[in-house]
């Protein structure tokens, strides 16, 4: 019998029936679900769910706060889709990014959106002060230049719901006018917003429809970027362009090769 728990695939549905639901609106409003609303919406013992998110746990395919103890899907599993999902956005983007990174010399980030996070699923290096650990590491939305493009297609209503609390770091009509000044520039640049002594600036990739799907980023030290930061956008710009025309993307007006012969 298919639900007998002596059958091979079991257990596997069950844990795809709790990533289901740790996937759902509700979880990602809240941030994460915890073990008794999780066995709720599962049908399961609340003593099963709890055994089976601490196995997913310890093999990072959810995560735990340790405040709220709610339990919301994990790094790894985002790395993991991201890399198959998007497939195609890394190849078309890796030759770019390489180029881009070593005639700038800083290390470049491919970045896609997860909730109110940015994920970064590819990072290639110009020089020997790479960045270390970022693929698979996801980082807050709205205090990232990554973010901030990323956000581009989303209307108003759109970011009161992904982001309805308040920010310490960012009110709402803040963000707003953050995305706002991305969307004319045609890119996004922080000065040491999510971090002390990072800066960095973001461009939009879209594909065939002309949809936001990542964002092409560079970051680095301010004693090495900060002095040259719009002029990184503007190339991170074209890059990002040239990215979104293999992906299919043909605006009106389409932006020429990259050229960084200027740099």
């Amino acid at each position: 019998m298919p639900d007998d728990p002596r059958h091979p695939g079991h257990g596997l549905r069950r844990d795809l029936d709790l990533l289901e639901a740790l996937a759902s609106p509700e979880a990602q409003r809240a941030g994460g679900l915890g073990v008794v609303r999780l066995a709720r919406l599962t049908g399961r013992e609340k003593s099963q769910v709890s055994r089976a998110l601490k196995a997913l746990a310890e093999e990072g395919v959810v995560e735990r706060d340790p405040d709220t103890l709610g339990y919301r899907l994990g790094r790894r599993l985002f790395s993991l889709v991201a890399r198959t999902v998007d497939d195609r956005l890394v190849r078309a983007a890796e030759p770019v990014m390489r180029q881009l990174s070593a005639d700038l010399e800083e290390t470049t980030h491919l970045c896609v959106l997860r909730g109110q996070e940015v994920l970064t699923v590819l990072s290639v290096s110009g020089h020997s002060f790479r960045a270390p650990g970022w693929e698979g590491r996801g980082v807050p939305a709205r205090r990232t230049s990554a973010g901030r493009v990323l956000l581009l297609d989303a209307s108003p209503d759109d970011l009161y719901v992904r982001f309805p609390e308040p920010s310490e770091v960012d009110t709402l009509p803040r963000l707003l006018a953050k995305v706002e000044e991305a969307r004319r520039d045609g890119y996004a640049r922080v000065h040491e917003e999510f971090e002390p002594g990072l800066v960095g600036v973001s461009a939009p990739v879209r594909d065939f429809r002309g949809r936001v799907v990542a964002a092409l980023n560079v970051s680095a030290p301010v004693g090495r970027l900060g002095e040259r930061l719009d002029d990184a956008g503007r190339v991170t710009a074209r890059a990002a362009a040239t990215i979104s025309a293999d992906l299919g993307w043909e605006p009106a007006r389409r932006p020429s090769t990259v050229d960084f012969s200027g740099w």
